[in-house]
C-alpha cells in the first residue's frame, strides 16, 4: 500500500482543525476578550525535548481558520530532527487570535510529532536493512489519517488504511470462511483487484496461504528460525510480514531473517506527546 502523502490529505486536515476548534471553542474564547482586538504580538514555538516535527499543515489551518491575518513561518519541516529548546516556529498577528488558537495547534504538533518520534525510533533500530516497517491500525480515533502520515515522517510506511483498502484474513476470518484457501478464493470474488493478506500461525498455515496464492502473508509470532524457513519457503511467491511480540530488543534480528515487512503497533498506540512551549512577545 502506497504511504499517505499531504498531497491526499487537505480536505482531511481542514476538517480535523475545524473539529479540534469547535470542540475547544465551543460558543467562544471568553479569555481572549479579555485583549483588545487591535493589539498585535509575536510568539514563538519550541520543543523542550529531543523530537522528530510533524504536524505543521495541521498548525497551518488551525491558525488560519481562527484568523487570517495571523503569519506563520517554520523553522523546520516534516520530518526534520528537533533538539531540546529549538525555536522551529515564529508567529505574529493578533493577540487574541494567537492565544485562542494555541492549544488546538500544540495539540496537534505534539500528538503528531510523537507519532513521528516513535517510528523514527524504530526506524533507526532497521537502517541498513531492507525490510520495511509497519503501521496497523491501532490508531487514535478521527486522527487515522494525520498518524499514518506522522508514521511517513519519521521514516516507517503505512499499511492498510482501513478495512476497505486491503484485505487482512485472520485466524477467525478463517475459521468462519472454512479454510485459508476458501478465504482467499471469496477475497478475489468479493473485491478483484484488492490485496490480500493472510496471517499464518505456522509452517504448514503458510504453504496454505502460498497455494491460494495470497499476495502477503503475516507471520504471527513465528519464532525467528521459522521465519528464516519461511523465507526460504517462499521465495518471492508473496510478500512476507512479521507481526506480534516485536520490541527494540528483537527488531534488528526480526529484519535479519529477510522478511519484507514487520508491522508494529506501537508506532501510532504507544505515543507519549512531545512537551511544546508557545511563547508570547509584545
Amino acid at each position: 500500500m502506497p504511504n499517505l502523502t499531504l498531497d491526499s490529505l487537505h480536505s482531511i486536515i481542514e476538517e480535523d482543525a475545524q473539529r479540534a476548534l469547535r470542540e475547544d471553542i465551543g460558543s467562544g474564547d471568553i479569555t481572549a476578550e479579555l485583549i483588545p482586538a487591535e493589539r498585535l504580538a509575536r510568539a514563538t514555538i519550541i520543543t523542550r525535548e529531543a523530537a522528530t516535527l510533524c504536524g505543521t499543515a495541521w498548525a497551518d489551518a488551525v491558525f488560519r481558520l481562527v484568523d487570517p491575518m495571523i503569519e506563520v513561518q517554520w523553522h523546520a519541516a516534516d520530518g526534520d530532527r528537533l533538539t531540546p529548546n529549538q525555536i522551529f516556529c515564529s508567529l505574529s498577528g493578533p493577540a487574541r487570535g494567537l492565544l485562542t488558537a494555541e492549544r488546538a495547534a500544540l495539540n496537534f504538533i505534539q500528538t503528531l510529532s510523537a507519532t513521528a518520534t516513535r517510528s523514527r525510533y524504530f526506524a533507526d533500530f532497521v537502517e541498513g536493512t531492507s525490510v520495511r516497517l509497519l503501521d496497523t491500525r491501532k490508531t487514535l480515533p478521527g486522527l487515522r489519517m494525520a498518524q499514518k502520515y506522522a508514521v511517513t515522517c519519521g521514516g516507517c510506511h503505512n499499511h492498510r488504511i482501513g478495512l476497505f483498502d486491503a484485505f487482512l484474513i485472520k485466524e477467525n476470518h478463517i475459521a468462519a470462511c472454512g479454510g485459508i484457501a476458501a478465504a482467499v478464493s471469496r477475497a478475489r470474488d468479493v473485491a478483484p483487484g484488492k490485496p490480500v493478506e493472510v496471517e499464518v500461525e505456522s509452517l504448514e498455515e503458510l504453504q496454505q496461504a502460498l497455494d491460494a496464492a495470497a499476495d502477503i502473508i503475516m507471520l504471527d509470532e513465528l519464532s525467528d528460525a521459522d521465519m528464516r524457513t519461511a523465507v526460504s519457503l517462499t521465495a518471492g511467491r508473496a510478500a512476507l510480514e512479521a507481526s506480534g511480540g516485536i520490541t527494540e530488543a528483537n527488531l534488528r534480528q526480526i529484519a535479519e531473517t529477510g522478511v519484507d515487512f514487520i508491522s508494529i503497533g506501537s508506532l501510532t498506540k504507544d505515543i507519549k506527546a512531545v512537551d511544546l512551549s508557545m511563547r508570547l512577545s509584545m
